[in-house]
């Protein structure tokens, strides 16, 4: 019999009564619900109008694009999500310039709005949203405190961007981010004027 080559941390598997539980998981959505309703309200706008989305993440981790992907049917109109957690990954994925994260550091405005047009141009899409931020517990300064979160949202009329600071821990920081993320981009549908038929 071949032994496996796993080793100890093999003991940390799921055996399978663990994953019958998960088969049975009854939560109507995998994230909370209020991520899930502002992402379909993103996604019934964008799919009345015919448009797209790409998102890019640092301190979220994946989280806004987890939002838009827990809605069936999502594939329709999100097209591409970018975890681009270092420096190197948001140049190298998102186009961002190396004079610009030396100059404004990761955490920036002018950072997301490269990432932003940087997802947007990328994926070919309509619209894109991006953030870079500090979730703590450390990484923090004075000028940039843990809570820093900086926005940037490219879309058919150029890109916008802000600078907000949440407070609580990490998960509460990262969570209020894409609360954040997506509630303006829904604003900013709202207040678009639809595209030109023909």
């Amino acid at each position: 019999m071949q032994q496996s080559r796993i080793g100890p941390a093999n003991e940390a598997l799921p055996d399978e009564e663990t994953l019958d539980d998960a088969q049975t998981y009854d939560a109507v959505h995998d994230v909370p619900p209020l991520l899930y309703d502002l992402a379909a309200r993103v996604g019934r706008l964008l799919g009345e109008r015919g448009e797209t989305l790409a998102t890019a993440e640092s301190c979220t981790g994946g989280l806004i694009a987890a939002a838009i992907t827990s809605v069936a049917g999502s594939s329709a109109w999100f097209e591409a999500g970018f975890v681009t957690y270092a420096n190197r990954a948001k140049t190298a994925l998102l186009g961002v310039l190396p004079e610009t994260l030396a100059a404004h550091g990761a955490v920036s405005e002018a950072t997301a709005c490269e990432m932003a047009n940087g997802a947007r141009t990328r994926a070919a899409t309509t619209w894109a949203v991006a953030v870079s931020g500090i979730a703590g517990p450390s990484g923090g300064t004075a000028q940039k405190p843990v809570g820093t979160v900086c926005f940037a949202w490219a879309g058919p009329n150029g890109v916008t961007a802000t600078t907000r600071h949440f407070r609580g821990n990490r998960a509460a920081v990262r969570i209020q981010t894409v609360i954040w993320a997506l509630a303006t981009l829904l604003e900013m549908l709202a207040r678009s004027a639809r595209p030109p038929e023909g």
